[in-house]
């Protein structure tokens, strides 16, 4: 079954999609007030929708109930997500992904966005993307095993654009677990714009307009 979203169209007949992937213990709320923030009125019109992640047990929050896309079961980076938990949400993440191309969105209008874990389900999937999305937000977050990426990797993949923007205080993810995710994705090959901001987990208001200036590039809007 598909996951629940909330939607927001920016216009009639969308001819771009942006599907957003909140963090641990958030709901795909989290971002909607995004949108306006984001969005500048010569785009073309956008569908963005915002998945409610399942309700699991988290390991390292004692076994609390909350919405994850995975457990995390330890603080290392290569423990830190459980790999079957990862994989659910990739499939899941691609189930509404060809969704969306059945409404009539090509994958190379797709741009696939998430915060913290659902920063590194976007990263997760964009190794394993058989088609190219068009690119692949990814804020205050890691990529979950980057000692196994180069297996994971599909061809075809490195054609993905990457937007990675991170908190040089981020308590939660810390800042170098971030930059050796970047690393990592530029040594397989993917084109990566790294940003860093002076804030802590969260989001600020010079990324969001970095993040559009980056989107906009994406669109190749007429001169």
């Amino acid at each position: 079954m598909l996951l629940e979203t909330i939607e927001r169209q920016t216009g009639d007949n969308p001819q771009w999609s942006v599907i957003w992937l909140h963090g641990l213990g958030a709901d795909g709320n989290d971002f909607v007030p995004i949108v306006p923030e984001l969005v500048r009125r010569h785009w073309p019109a956008m569908r963005f929708v915002f998945p409610h992640a399942p309700v699991r047990a988290v390991t390292i929050n004692g076994g609390a109930r909350m919405r994850a896309w995975y457990d995390i079961v330890g603080m290392d980076l290569a423990s830190r997500a459980d790999t079957a938990g990862v994989a659910e949400s990739i499939a899941q993440v691609d189930a509404l992904i060809q969704r969306e191309v059945q409404r009539g969105i090509a994958p190379a209008r797709i741009l696939l966005a998430g915060f913290s874990q659902g920063g590194a389900i976007t990263l997760s999937y964009g190794l394993q993307a058989t088609t190219p999305l068009a690119g692949l937000v990814a804020m205050s977050t890691y990529l979950p095993d980057p000692a196994s990426a180069a297996s994971r990797l599909v061809a075809g993949a490195t054609a993905q654009p990457v937007f990675f923007a991170h908190g040089s205080a981020d308590p939660v993810v810390p800042l170098a677990l971030g930059e050796l995710s970047m690393q990592t994705l530029r040594g397989l090959g993917f084109t990566v714009q790294g940003h860093r901001y002076p804030m802590a987990h969260q989001v600020c208001g010079e990324e969001i307009k970095d993040l559009a200036d980056w989107i906009e590039q994406r669109l190749q809007l007429p001169a």
